[in-house]
């Protein structure tokens, strides 16, 4: 097993990279936001890696970060959910967007990847729920603002949410905007946030 590759970006084709270690060339495929794929040619990248081995082919996968290549394992072991249909997801979404739309059941956000049918992101939701669930949101949270979300109590869910949607990328007007169509108040903040990312996408 392969945990890392670390080496000269040498190529990049679509959908793939390739690695120069010390004269021999890796051919890796990377989500299309990959800092790897966006990086220029010569310089040096450092990808983790899932090798997917089938009767005819042995494939490698690579990742920026850890958190996406444990994404990755998670998604493929869907039923009906193979290499591609990770990568795609993992292309089209950041690590913390496909977190929060596993955690908040937003099937809809989920389809929107290529290839992606309303079925498979049902799947996707059923299946992996719960090891995306509030602990996998609140990662997301911590790491996009290098704070805990229990730390600071907020009263006010929207407060709360507009925060959380920032952390995400989004910016204050975006998430203000997609927050005001929400009616209901006394809502919890995991709730605005529900609601607010189906206004988004």
């Amino acid at each position: 097993m392969i945990g890392f590759i670390r080496g000269e970006l040498a190529e990049k084709g679509d959908g793939y990279i390739i690695v120069d270690v010390n004269g021999v060339g890796y051919e890796i495929f990377v989500p299309a936001n990959s800092r790897a794929y966006l990086s220029e040619e010569g310089r040096e990248v450092m990808v983790y890696t899932a090798m997917m081995v089938k009767e005819d082919d042995v494939s490698l996968y690579g990742f920026m970060r850890k958190g996406e290549l444990d994404a990755f394992r998670k998604l493929i072991t869907v039923n009906g959910v193979g290499a591609k249909a990770a990568i795609s997801i993992l292309s089209s979404f950041t690590l913390e967007q496909i977190q929060q739309a596993i955690a908040f059941e937003d099937v809809k956000t989920i389809t929107k990847a290529n290839g992606i049918g309303k079925k498979t992101a049902e799947r996707i939701v059923l299946e992996l729920k719960d090891k995306f669930g509030a602990a996998a949101a609140q990662e997301a949270f911590q790491e996009a603002t290098g704070s805990d979300v229990g730390a600071d109590v907020v009263s006010d869910g929207r407060s709360e949410a507009v925060s959380a949607l920032m952390a995400l990328g989004y910016t204050r007007g975006e998430a203000m905007s997609a927050l005001s169509s929400v009616e209901d108040s006394d809502l919890t903040a995991e709730e605005y946030i529900k609601r607010a990312l189906r206004n988004l996408f």
